[in-house]
């Protein structure tokens, strides 16, 4: 399904791709005739006459169609096309089945089915299939099946991982499968696609590359990572000159439990972060890209953002929703925020991580201590954690919030049932809306999320003295919907820096 080259949607996005334009990067596709190619609107190469142009907003629609993806532009690369809508009940359900499909650790050892999306959506398999083809233009599997060859793509250009190994870890379930499928689309042997590049040394780990959509204030998201750095787990940097945030990593996919670092650097000028991966996360790199992805927000449209919340926050178009690596960490240490300062809250982490975190190997010396695994956690009942200054309710919090995870009765990634998440914490002991709501922002990577009871809110809203803040600040949130998580941000940024906020 492409766009009529006649229509002036049609005309912006070829102005676009004649100007280069980053901010379209991954909102839409050419495929061009005349070489059977599809390409990004940053593509280098000479731009192509408009009659041979076909425009695609999703790579998937691209390949149904035939195209094969530009080997210099790397389709692959573009961060992914996100859009929300609050009024179109059948968008939204489209979306989440498409976050669903996107989240491989929604799916634990189980292999994505159009019946398995559909049971978790809580509608029929023919409804998935109609409204995910009206949305996207292609079937869920046309969709999940595009998302796999270009995430193998990436790993064969960029890494020097076995083919056996990016087969299995990018979702097929045996190499000839793997090889049939690039075939079919690709009209290409897997082998083909290695780049020199790939043949890196292991010592160094695994480099990628990751692209976002400018304008992204990149000191903003590493001033607000620094300020919650826990010594030993993270580390950033934030100069003119050095824009790097790396940390120790623990993580569970495909039914492996993996740990070691990343490291990864911004590159503003080609609107790019370069990811550095240890080698013992090899085996679950898609995993580690895909949270990255979402820890640093590179998939945000910020035109669309923008439209809704510029006027009443014009300063901030280029701030992003930080993120994290870990949602069990991140709930965690939402829980140790409540009430006091960032500062606070960082010092009461890190005397967690001192006491219970497991030591790491790594070629970083800022870097050398896990956060501690839920399993840990749930076990430190009776004054464990009060010896480190950490009251009872958020003892009570912090134990049920491990003992849930462990015990996989919640999961807190981007691929869950957001309304039903926030509720199933909210019936552990010492979590209310604020924490939930946080959660949900920076976790689940839900762009509508409020935490209308936030102090801070409150103050940079100018609510504080209202008789309910509470209300008057969910109020004020209406105009910003869908995108209260963005403004949440954004107001926090309008603060000085003595301000009180989550952790």
């Amino acid at each position: 399904m492409s766009l009529d080259t006649q229509t002036p949607q049609a005309d912006t996005y070829y102005l676009a791709l004649t100007a280069r334009d980053a901010r379209f990067d991954g909102c839409f596709f050419i495929g061009v005739t005349s070489t059977g190619i599809y390409c990004r609107p940053v593509c280098k190469v000479r731009t192509p006459k408009r009659e041979n142009c076909r425009f695609y907003t999703h790579a998937a629609q691209a390949e149904s169609a035939g195209f094969r993806p530009c080997l210099r532009c790397r389709p692959e690369l573009a961060p992914y096309s996100l859009t929300w809508s609050t009024q179109d009940a059948s968008t939204i359900l489209a979306q989440q089945a498409a976050r669903l499909l996107d989240e491989s650790q929604g799916w634990g050892e189980a292999a994505p089915s159009v019946q398995k999306l559909a049971q978790k959506l809580g509608v029929t398999d023919r409804h998935v299939r109609r409204i995910f083809e009206a949305q996207f233009g292609v079937t869920p599997m046309q969709y999940l099946q595009t998302r796999r060859l270009l995430t193998a793509k990436q790993l064969l250009a960029d890494t020097n991982l076995p083919i056996t190994q990016i087969a299995l870890i990018s979702g097929y379930a045996s190499v000839r499968r793997f090889n049939a499928a690039f075939a079919q689309h690709y009209k290409l042997n897997p082998t083909q696609l290695r780049r020199d590049g790939a043949n890196q040394t292991s010592g160094d780990g695994t480099l990628v590359r990751l692209g976002y959509r400018p304008p992204y204030d990149v000191h903003a998201m590493l001033a607000f990572l620094k300020t919650r750095r826990i010594n030993d787990v993270e580390f950033v940097a934030n100069t003119a000159d050095d824009l790097r945030v790396g940390r120790t990593l623990r993580l569970e996919a495909n039914g492996n439990i993996a740990s070691g670092w990343i490291m990864s650097s911004f590159d503003p000028v080609q609107h790019q972060v370069l990811l550095r991966v240890s080698d013992s996360l090899r085996s679950v790199l898609p995993a580690v890209i895909s949270k990255l992805r979402a820890a640093l927000d590179l998939d945000a449209n910020p035109q669309t953002i923008n439209a809704v919340l510029h006027d009443s926050f014009p300063n901030d178009d280029g701030l992003r929703v930080p993120g994290t690596m870990d949602g069990y960490e991140l709930a965690v240490r939402a829980v140790l925020g409540q009430q006091i300062t960032v500062a606070a809250a960082r010092t009461l982490a890190q005397r967690i991580v001192d006491k219970f975190g497991e030591p790491i190997e790594t070629p970083y010396p800022e870097m050398t201590r896990l956060f501690p695994a839920p399993a840990v956690l749930a076990q430190a009942e009776g004054d464990a954690l009060g010896q480190l200054g950490i009251v009872k309710q958020r003892q009570a919090a912090i134990v049920g919030i491990a003992r849930a995870v462990a015990e996989k009765r919640i999961a807190l990634h981007s691929g869950v049932d957001v309304p039903a998440t926030i509720e199933a914490l909210k019936e552990l002991p010492g979590i209310g809306d604020w924490t939930a709501q946080y959660i949900a922002m920076r976790a689940l990577r839900w762009p509508d999320a409020f935490p209308a009871g936030d102090i801070a809110l409150h103050k940079a809203l100018n609510v504080k003295e209202e008789k309910n803040p509470t209300r008057a600040a969910e109020a004020a949130s209406q105009i910003w919907k869908p995108w209260r998580s963005y403004a949440v941000i954004r107001a926090w940024n309008g603060l000085s820096a003595t301000k009180k906020e989550p952790s």
